[in-house]
């Protein structure tokens, strides 16, 4: 081989000429460039993966375990206030997707003489109360959790009635799934503004991860036996949620 068919097979080698050599890397590649490596698991599959075992998990022993407490507060339910002993409310969920809520009843079903139902704080009975401020009206949210409309650590699902009135910033609470407790309630409960609840939820969106579950779960604990914060000031229920215009009631 003589100097200038040496300099053209050289040149024939160098990027952009068209060699078919293949470049450095990519021998794993098929056809076309197609990457036929496995691909890795993405990190957000695979958390949210962990989180609905944990859920599941959670919700199923926690029925076992609850079982004769939940029954006895049905008894007790009933007892004091007659049927119906739980309370069935559609609430948004995951991506504002309506669902059945369950809870037990707290309050009684009266109406006054115009026929429009009495004020919270007039229906609200003494058992209600004590359900209330242990949290122990909430416990049939276990079967949610199981059926997969909520998760054990979440924002608090809310009515759909309220959707229209978020900001866009607000409205990412839904991005996770609803939760028996949240953020928001080891903050406060319903004692704090509901400008600071929902940036609460906002918050727990952009930073859950299972270690923060289970220490917002440890966390609740903690708050339920404190009882403070189960509702706001002179109000014998959670406040309703009149806008971001409308202050905290």
């Amino acid at each position: 081989m003589n100097l200038e068919e040496f300099v053209r097979g050289r040149r024939s080698d160098a990027p952009g000429t068209g060699a078919s050599h293949p470049a450095p890397g990519r021998a794993d590649c098929g056809p076309r460039g197609r990457d036929l490596r496995r691909p890795g698991r993405d990190p957000r599959l695979v958390s949210r993966a962990a989180k609905r075992a944990l859920d599941a998990i959670g919700a199923l022993v926690g029925l076992l375990v609850f079982a004769p407490l939940l029954a006895a507060v049905a008894a007790a339910v009933y007892l004091t206030m007659g049927r119906p002993v739980l309370f069935a409310q559609v609430r948004s969920g995951y991506r504002a997707r309506p669902f059945i809520l369950f809870k037990f009843r707290t309050m009684r079903v009266v109406s006054g003489p115009d026929g429009a139902a009495l004020p919270d704080r007039e229906r609200l009975t003494r058992l209600g109360r004590l359900l209330r401020r242990t949290s122990l009206d909430e416990l049939p949210q276990l079967w949610n959790v199981l059926r997969g409309e909520m998760s054990l650590v979440g924002p608090r699902p809310l009515l759909p009635e309220y959707l229209p009135l978020y900001t866009p910033e607000q409205a990412r609470r839904h991005e996770a799934r609803p939760g028996l407790t949240g953020w928001a309630q080891i903050r406060g409960r319903n004692a704090v503004s509901w400008g600071d609840r929902l940036a609460d939820d906002v918050w727990y969106v952009d930073h859950q991860s299972l270690a923060l579950d289970l220490k917002i779960l440890a966390l609740t604990c903690l708050r339920v036996l404190d009882g403070r914060g189960v509702s706001g000031e002179g109000e014998a229920t959670m406040a309703r949620f009149r806008g971001s215009a409308g202050g905290t009631a």
